[in-house]
């Protein structure tokens, strides 16, 4: 399967379809369908999007109260799109269709859908599965860490680009030390397509055996406890010692960076008072917006950590 932020196996095509000849879906909602949202549904004037029907078992994906809808208007078919692919990767796009809009989907419910594709995509890699549920990747670590011990396991995780990464980062490291053996003059992007590595992996293990140091990196002593996240109700003291750094101060993208870390700042539990501010028509833009900026902050944390372990 393809990581989930690409709809792959969807078509832009639509036809019309008899209702009759469509089964329910296998939905994420636990507790089904909501009456008071196909009342409403029903009561339109305008047109509804068509529905994504999975074409080998002609069961809705992602449309159930569009489909109760057009039956409640006395409509005999329904405008569809097709999905051609497996049924669990058909679960997969209902989630997706379901966070990305319409009838948001219920903490619980994400959590449910979270814990069944790690069931039935073991590679998946849980930023990938946050993506696709709208769940935060610490989250769906949480999940998977809780799913039965029957579960399926893997030794990779397949990321929201497509590629499969070992857990396990010490025999990446050592793949790409035996590339950069057998081949000295290969480059960065050769050693880390060869090892199946990042670039950044495969930068640091090229420097660390050029001034003589072991290619993995060095577990940390026992007994010694993990590097803890900074505790959330630190980040004033924290933007405030960094307002007062004139590296950043002093210079336009110095400045630039503390106004944004200042403006877009959110604490944990600043956005339940937020929610219901959004209306019901904005929801959906909203959304995204936030989830897009959540990716860009996501990927500016990743490089930054990338550049702080090359030093």
């Amino acid at each position: 399967m393809r990581a989930p932020d690409s709809p792959a196996g969807g078509s832009e095509h639509t036809c019309r379809v008899q209702i009759a000849s469509l089964r329910p879906a296998d939905s994420p909602r636990l507790s089904g369908e909501d009456a008071d949202h196909l009342i409403r549904l029903a009561g339109l004037e305008t047109s509804l999007p068509p529905i994504l029907v999975h074409r080998q078992t002609m069961r809705v994906i992602d449309g159930m109260h569009r489909l109760r809808a057009a039956a409640l208007r006395g409509q005999d078919t329904i405008e569809v799109r097709f999905f051609d692919g497996s049924e669990a990767d058909a679960f997969v796009r209902a989630v997706q269709e379901n966070v990305a809009h319409g009838l948001p989907l219920t903490l619980a419910d994400r959590k449910a859908a979270a814990e069944r594709i790690i069931a039935s995509h073991p590679t998946l890699s849980d930023r990938a599965i946050a993506q696709c549920t709208g769940l935060a990747a610490k989250t769906v670590g949480g999940v998977r860490r809780r799913s039965s011990a029957d579960s399926p396991q893997s030794n990779e995780r397949l990321g929201v680009d497509g590629r499969l990464r070992p857990l396990d980062g010490g025999e990446g490291r050592r793949r790409a030390s035996e590339v950069i053996a057998a081949r000295p003059d290969a480059s960065i992007r050769e050693i880390a397509a060869a090892a199946g590595v990042s670039l950044g992996t495969a930068h640091d293990v090229r420097a660390r055996i050029l001034r003589g140091a072991d290619p993995e990196r060095p577990k940390p002593p026992a007994g010694r406890p993990p590097k803890e996240r900074t505790d959330p109700t630190d980040r004033p003291a924290i933007l405030q010692t960094l307002r007062k750094d004139p590296s950043l101060r002093l210079t336009d993208p110095g400045r630039e960076l503390l106004r944004l870390l200042h403006s877009r700042a959110i604490a944990v539990g600043d956005w339940r008072d937020l929610v219901d501010a959004v209306p019901a028509h904005c929801m959906d833009s909203v959304a995204r917006l936030a989830r897009d900026c959540a990716e860009a902050w996501g990927q500016f944390a990743t490089e930054l950590q990338r550049r702080e372990s090359a030093r």
